[in-house]
């Protein structure tokens, strides 16, 4: 059997087959803890995530893509130009795909936040819908912004197959959507760095059939 009959065939007319990928590493990424990295953090994918990419890329380049979206931070925009060049497709920005606003937190890690800021953490840990990132977002907030978005392009794309390169809270937050889970457990959700998500839509619904495949990267 030949790798490309692995993957899913053509959408039919009336379906849509969505890849949703987290972007590559950063350097924030692959801090040891990590520090939360939201919109307010513009950087550049590490050259780990420059390699992370590549690899999605070239995982993708086997099936078909028609179209390629990301979010307008840089992190984002050099995973989905890796993914989009096989294809000769030039990715689409949409803003409010942007990364969870985390306001304070901004570059820092959660050890840290929970000695020094210990009542927002708290009140985060057991409710993130109502009480946001500290001085940022809460999930409500991204959920509001982020469900429209996916609704209008797994619709606009019937018939199609789309790549959308977004960040590890946004995707967290509609995979739990789309897998019908209480909000504030999306953060038991993995997304590694350039993992791959594939949803299918059909019949206005959107069902999940894979959760961060990362087979296709080094060293995972």
């Amino acid at each position: 059997m030949s790798e490309k009959s692995s993957a899913p065939p053509s959408p039919a007319p009336d379906t849509c087959y969505l890849y949703l990928l987290r972007h590559g590493a950063t350097a924030n990424n692959l801090q040891k803890p990590p520090h939360l990295q939201g919109r307010r953090a513009d950087v550049p994918l590490d050259p780990v995530g420059h390699r992370q990419a590549e690899a999605a890329g070239e995982f993708l380049a086997r099936y078909r893509l028609d179209a390629v979206y990301t979010s307008p931070l840089l992190r984002t925009r050099q995973t989905a130009a890796a993914i989009a060049h096989p294809h000769a497709l030039t990715p689409v920005v949409i803003d409010d795909l942007i990364e969870c606003d985390v306001g304070d937190w901004e570059g820092r890690a959660w050890p840290e936040i929970e000695q020094n800021d210990h009542e927002a953490w708290r009140l985060f840990r057991e409710d993130p819908i109502v009480h946001p990132y500290g001085g940022g977002e809460n999930m409500a907030q991204v959920e509001a912004r982020i469900e429209p978005v996916f609704a209008k392009l797994l619709e606009q794309h019937r018939g199609q197959a789309i790549t959308v390169v977004a960040h590890n809270v946004v995707n967290r937050i509609y995979l739990a959507l789309r897998l019908g889970w209480p909000l504030a457990r999306c953060r038991e959700i993995l997304q590694n760095n350039a993992g791959i998500n594939l949803i299918s839509y059909r019949d206005g619904k959107a069902t999940v059939l894979t959760v961060n495949s990362v087979f296709h990267l080094p060293q995972w």
